[in-house]
């Protein structure tokens, strides 16, 4: 099978994939809980673990906090992850929130470049999104648990449109001398 069709392949079932989530997007952002949640659980055995590994005390001791921060959080969103889903859910709001003041502030020392304009649209479209799903989740509680589902399956459906059209460049792209060669 051709490299090409391999990446138009994996494109199509990352839109599929994409497709299936926005149909069932409170389920895919408890998954995303769920998932994260046996990530920290994970990464806060290894810190712990680590933590009596490293040399100092100050370093030993924080190691070891960060080990059980992580536990703690790790298990709470496993435990209980309609709860943890709205907390991943507002630390999504307020990324985006901040990041969009941080592209602001970054658009106007860009003032008089080409950059500027852009820049600036960016972090104003992040901030009035944040906005406004603020605004749909103090009417619609639900918008907050259908946030990380609804961000998941654009993204998996932007992304395997960037494999799609990856695909039909890898098989229209020119081959070079030493592929050839190398088919031959």
């Amino acid at each position: 099978m051709s490299d090409w069709i391999k990446w138009l392949l994996l494109g199509l079932l990352s839109i599929a994939f994409g497709i299936f989530i926005l149909g069932a997007p409170v389920v895919a952002s408890i998954a995303v809980t769920v998932v994260t949640g046996v990530l920290l659980l994970i990464s806060g055995v290894l810190q712990v673990v680590g933590g009596f590994t490293v040399e100092g005390t100050g370093n030993k001791i924080l190691s070891l906090i960060m080990g059980v921060v992580m536990l703690f959080l790790g298990w709470s969103f496993w435990a209980h992850p309609l709860e943890g889903t709205l907390t991943l859910a507002t630390v999504v709001l307020i990324l985006f929130f901040a990041g969009g003041i941080a592209r602001v502030i970054l658009s106007f020392q860009m003032r008089g470049t080409q950059f500027f304009w852009a820049t600036l649209i960016s972090g104003l479209m992040s901030i009035i999104l944040a906005i406004m799903i603020w605004r749909f989740a103090s009417v619609d509680p639900t918008v907050m648990a259908q946030l990380l589902g609804i961000l998941l399956g654009i993204e998996m459906i932007f992304n395997g449109l960037g494999l799609v059209f990856m695909a039909f460049y890898v098989k229209d792209a020119p081959k070079d001398e030493t592929t050839e060669a190398k088919q031959a």
